[in-house]
């Protein structure tokens, strides 16, 4: 199986369509169709269904794309840090972010870094930590942001010079505005919007034996939709600060829980990794700039 065929089907299967893939990809109909041909008789599977103007993945087709597209990306990647090797001007980094206000850190730091290295290229993946870490342990991302301890055994990383702290998100209008500050026991009964990661961790912990009587009305991997369903007041989002509108103009507050509950973030690379040049020299330089931040 090579990477230009799944190039190819991967090309197909975008498209839905013969003609288009083969003008996109520059070879002929006949040319592109003998390798999709040879490359279902490889794998003995159908990998298309064809109907008179379009093309659709069969259940193995769906397969082969999620797995193609991962090994394509790797391929590149590999390309790229080859080439960077004698590239002492830049080359590319790839991140996975998790949400987090203090993302700043880290965008600090690339900035004073593409100062000094300006044919810099940076990739960026957000998600949260299902999303993301595969990518990582995958060998597709050179770091990964967490908002949850890191596993030491996997991994090395360096914790970030602050912490995110956890708050309400809703309407205005709504008589909980009233309090300087939400308790567990507030949100009995409530309609609440949370990521399930953190609602199975942090939430629990914070919410201790009121925990079995709140109620977990949908989850959100993006606070910024939490935050619409909120507006709506369809529930109550609970959220890391600053990563929504909360101004007057908004229609939203904001109010920190009580007792304060502080998710640390980390910025992780696999204990083993090989880095390419700008990988290594971009690593030093978070080093340094994230010490600094904690001694001032």
């Amino acid at each position: 199986m090579e990477i230009r065929t799944l190039r190819y089907f991967l090309a197909v299967a975008r498209e839905e369509n013969m003609t288009r893939a083969a003008e996109l990809l520059h070879v002929t109909q006949p040319t592109l169709s003998k390798q999709l041909k040879s490359l279902e008789e490889e794998l003995g599977k159908k990998l298309f269904t064809r109907h008179s103007f379009s093309i659709r993945l069969t259940d193995e087709g769906i397969l082969l794309r999620n797995r193609a597209e991962d090994l394509i990306s790797m391929a590149d990647k590999i390309e790229q840090e080859f080439i960077s090797l004698d590239d002492i001007t830049g080359g590319d980094l790839y991140l996975g972010l998790a949400e987090s206000y203090q993302i700043k850190n880290l965008a600090r730091v690339i900035k004073e870094f593409k100062t000094r290295y300006p044919s810099l290229h940076y990739h960026i993946t957000s998600g949260d930590t299902e999303q993301i870490a595969d990518k990582l342990d995958k060998g597709l991302l050179d770091f990964l942001v967490l908002a949850e301890s890191p596993d030491s055994r996997k991994y090395e990383y360096i914790e970030f010079p602050e912490s995110d702290k956890w708050g309400l998100v809703f309407p205005g209008n709504d008589p909980l505005a009233n309090k300087k500050r939400i308790r567990p026991k507030d949100l009995i009964g409530l309609p609440l919007f949370c990521s399930e990661q953190a609602w199975n961790n942090e939430i629990k912990e914070w919410a201790g034996t009121f925990f079995s009587k709140m109620r977990l009305e949908g989850s959100f991997r993006l606070s910024y939709n939490g935050s619409i369903f909120a507006k709506e007041g369809l529930g109550y989002l609970l959220t890391f600060n600053h990563l929504v509108n909360t101004s007057s103009e908004s229609g939203l507050v904001f109010r920190p829980l009580t007792p304060t509950a502080e998710t640390k973030l980390y910025i992780v690379w696999n204990r083993y990794q090989a880095f390419t040049p700008i990988a290594e020299r971009f690593l030093e330089q978070l080093k340094s700039s994230f010490k600094n931040n904690k001694e001032q």
